[in-house]
């Protein structure tokens, strides 16, 4: 069984992501750990808009590239993973400022993988999956026309309070409100 560090690492493929790419990735990962939000701010999923607000503010590091040729990397991906779950604690951002700058990269890895621990090893062992599995029933959700998501019903992703946050997480991106 791999260490939570090192299963986050394995997002890293991932990258670079653009903003959007980046809070859906966030948002998917904080979703799936079942944290609960202590508040309206921390309930908020994070959007390519709070990316560049976290960057003016200092919270995050600068991306590289500018507007929307702007990307960012794993270190972008673990600010905004430990934004996230900070605020979901309860912290204010003034308080994730100050702890931002004191932080090393990787006592963020180990305090973002402490955190996100359970829902690691179940996007771990689905990214170990070969072709010679057995397939598994999998759960469809009707994001809009022409548009599902499908989820495998043994990850924790398949609850329903995921499902509804990754199919708005998706009408998000897509930017349409009337999809709602």
């Amino acid at each position: 069984m791999d260490s939570p560090v090192a299963l986050l690492r394995a997002h890293a493929r991932h990258a670079p992501w653009n903003a959007r790419g980046l809070a859906a990735h966030v948002t998917a990962l904080v979703d799936a750990a079942g944290m609960r939000p202590t508040n309206a701010s921390a309930r908020a999923a994070p959007s390519a808009r709070s990316v560049r607000f976290y960057v003016a503010n200092g919270l995050m590091d600068r991306p590289e590239g500018t507007g929307t040729a702007a990307t960012y990397n794993y270190r972008h991906f673990l600010q905004l993973l430990s934004i996230k779950i900070r605020q979901r604690e309860g912290v204010t951002l003034e308080a994730i400022k100050k702890e931002m700058t004191s932080v090393t990269g990787d006592a963020l890895e180990r305090r973002v993988a402490g955190s996100l621990a359970p829902a690691l090893s179940t996007t771990g062992a689905t990214a170990a999956r070969t072709d010679d599995d057995p397939v598994l029933a999998w759960r469809r959700v009707h994001v809009a026309e022409g548009i599902e998501l499908q989820v495998r019903e043994d990850i924790i992703a398949s609850r329903d309070e995921a499902l509804v946050a990754m199919r708005e997480a998706v009408r998000a991106a897509l930017g349409r409100q009337e999809l709602r």
